[in-house]
């Protein structure tokens, strides 16, 4: 059974500088019931249009994408090359690129022409992947889930700043974890010791 097309629910959740000040929101997918979904073990197809609702909902017409915030959204391989549509970015939009996107050429090139059009990139669940790697020329941010920093190569963070991208620091579930980001200089931080992820009906 496919995806709904009609606008779903969606959740938000903060990502914050570690000076306090509000960088913006990832918004996540949800079922109908507001609960999520296991997006991640979907067939790809599902995916994209798990991302074309996010995408609908916070920026088609009357969507509810407001303010000055960035909105951090996941999107596959098919919004990068073509084959789906994007909204504008209006200075706003920040396409997370999901893990399993490979970085053939057909991709990078996306990439590239997206940023020149004014979308920002951020490289999502980064774990310095040759994939990922070849991605951080075009990335604005490298987003790392907390839980997989103990098997990050050592070279790993550095290599995602040599281009320029900030990093941020995903799943801050505890202090332990904060501090930790801390320490390894993220550039902003998300999770639920920060802000957990609240559902909206759209």
């Amino acid at each position: 059974m496919g995806v709904p097309t009609q606008r779903l629910p969606v959740a938000l959740q903060p990502i914050w500088a570690t000076n306090g000040v509000l960088l913006g929101h990832e918004y996540l997918y949800r079922s109908v019931s507001g609960r999520p979904a296991g997006v991640d073990g979907w067939v790809a197809a599902r995916q994209d249009e798990a991302s074309a609702s996010v995408l609908r909902t916070m920026f088609g017409d009357g969507g509810v994408a407001a303010g000055s915030a960035l909105a951090f959204v996941n999107v596959t391989r098919s919004f990068l090359v073509r084959d789906r549509p994007l909204p504008a970015p209006r200075g706003r939009l920040v396409l997370e690129v999901v893990e399993t996107v490979p970085a053939h050429a057909g991709v990078l090139l996306g990439l590239r022409r997206l940023r020149a059009r004014g979308y920002r990139i951020a490289v999502d669940d980064y774990t310095a992947s040759t994939d990922q790697r070849a991605m951080l020329p075009y990335a604005d941010f490298v987003k790392v889930d907390c839980r997989d920093l103990v098997r990050l190569p050592g070279d790993a963070l550095e290599g995602a700043r040599r281009y320029g991208a900030q990093l941020v620091a995903e799943h801050v579930c505890d202090v332990e974890m904060l501090v930790r980001a801390l320490e390894l200089g993220f550039e902003f931080l998300q999770g639920d010791a920060l802000g957990a992820a609240t559902t909206q009906a759209c």
